[in-house]
């Protein structure tokens, strides 16, 4: 069985985009990096060449990891996703019942989740800790700081990303 990934519709096309540049443009150029440091002579000890070839490795890795996620990919409408408990896509406010502090936070994937933004993936501690809870619903959580209780004050449709 294949390990779906979920991911928004948003996300899933940035994905594709990163793809294509790295095959069109950055596989192309690094090729020509490759050859002109080659035509300097002894490869032994061509820092040029090796850095070329070091960023052709990491280039054609990152071409095949997206590769595997876009194929193995579940698009999900954030904006359509059932609400009535925390699921990928929605949106919710928490309350922090040490320091009555409210939080918001959209559960999307890996790649798309951006704390800044105000996204957090739904494989992080907190996203795997709420997924399945319901409003009023309390769950706790290790972070760096020490083990946080919380409460779920809110579920709400997604918003696309």
């Amino acid at each position: 069985m294949v390990e779906r990934v979920p991911m928004s519709k948003s996300g899933h096309d940035k994905l594709g985009e990163e793809l294509r540049r790295l095959e069109r443009k950055d596989r192309i150029e690094v090729v020509k990096a490759i050859e002109v440091a080659r035509a300097h002579g002894d490869l032994k000890e061509n820092a040029e060449y090796h850095a070329a070839k070091e960023r052709q490795g990491h280039i054609e890795g990152r071409i095949m990891e997206l590769k595997d996620k876009l194929g193995r990919s579940e698009i999900i409408d954030c904006t359509k996703v059932n609400y009535d408990r925390v699921v990928f896509g929605t949106v919710v406010t928490l309350l922090d019942l040490d320091s009555d502090e409210e939080v918001t936070y959209q559960l999307l994937g890996t790649d798309e989740a951006d704390v800044k933004k105000g996204s957090i993936s739904v494989y992080s501690p907190w996203g795997r800790a709420m997924l399945g809870k319901n409003e009023g619903d309390e769950f706790t959580v290790k972070t760096p700081n020490g083990v946080r209780q919380l409460e779920i004050m809110e579920i709400t449709a997604g918003k696309t990303p």
